[in-house]
């Protein structure tokens, strides 16, 4: 048995390796996962933010690993197919909720460390 949180809280350490991600960035897209949903949470970050690949990657990963998915599409495309199971969907918002928020927190002392140096 995995420990879930710990695995979001990997997930969330690993996006803050990724070039130009910053706290904001966590703050828009958990935001837009609150307000909107999963799928507006990606199409937000792949529009808007224009993050690197690397961090809508990761994030699919993780959320194939976890939900047990053979999905080789996008990501768009997995989250679509994740929706006709409401817990399923519900299930990975509440994943990606929390490695942003482990994210945001690690970019946060990202910062503190750059401005103390």
């Amino acid at each position: 048995m995995e420990n879930i949180d710990l695995e979001c809280a990997k997930l969330g350490r690993e996006l803050t390796t990724v070039k130009a991600v910053e706290e904001q960035t966590f703050n828009h897209a958990l935001n837009v996962l609150e307000e909107q949903g999963v799928y507006a949470c990606f199409l937000y970050l792949k529009a808007r933010e224009k993050v690197d690949k690397s961090f809508i990657d990761q994030c699919h990963n993780f959320l194939k690993k976890m939900l047990n998915l053979s999905n080789q599409g996008d990501i768009l495309d997995t989250i679509q197919g994740i929706s006709q199971d409401l817990d399923q969907l519900l299930f990975a918002r509440d994943l990606l909720r929390q490695a942003f928020i482990y994210g945001r927190y690690h970019a946060k002392l990202k910062e503190n460390d750059k401005g103390r140096q």
